[in-house]
């Protein structure tokens, strides 16, 4: 018996504050439609289309590889960032650089980013500095998985 009381008096509780939440939250909002801002308190949706909610400075977002003076890839294929990848993301084939300079150049560089975590491992792990993250672009929603693999020309695309 006593179990059951504590049990309806914490969803009489649990009810209480959600309808505390709803009842304040039409209200603000029912405010701000009428074109009041009094206070920004209520709920925090964003209209998404009209409004963008800002982003962190340090949020990670869409790769991007970075080129040399000559607009060939910055990348010489070391496969750290292959390596380090908990999702296996990242696919790369090695090729020969006609540059004596640099060894080698990736021929094939894929990330597949329906497979992503988008952790920043990889960026930390390149001792090129050739790969980053700082695109700002966030909207990778696609109807097509085909869409979500980035090759290497799409990959330095991006970065220009």
């Amino acid at each position: 018996m006593i179990k059951s009381l504590v049990f309806l008096l914490e969803f009489l509780k649990g009810l209480w504050i959600t309808a505390k939440h709803f009842w304040i939250n039409i209200f603000f909002n029912f405010l701000k439609l009428i074109g009041f801002n009094i206070r920004d308190r209520g709920s925090v949706t964003i209209q998404y289309p009209e409004e963008k909610k800002e982003i962190a400075r340090r949020h990670r977002s869409l790769h991007r590889i970075l080129t040399r003076e000559d607009g060939s890839p910055r990348c010489v294929a070391c496969m750290l960032c292959m390596t380090v990848c908990p999702s296996e993301c990242i696919y790369i084939e090695a090729e020969e650089d006609p540059n004596p300079e640099i060894q080698k150049r990736p021929s094939k560089f894929i990330i597949d980013l329906s497979r992503c975590c988008f952790c920043g491992f990889c960026v930390e792990a390149c001792p090129e500095d050739a790969l980053r993250m700082d695109t700002n672009i966030v909207e990778l929603g696609e109807y097509n998985r085909e869409k979500l693999i980035y090759d290497l020309n799409r990959l330095v695309r991006i970065s220009k």
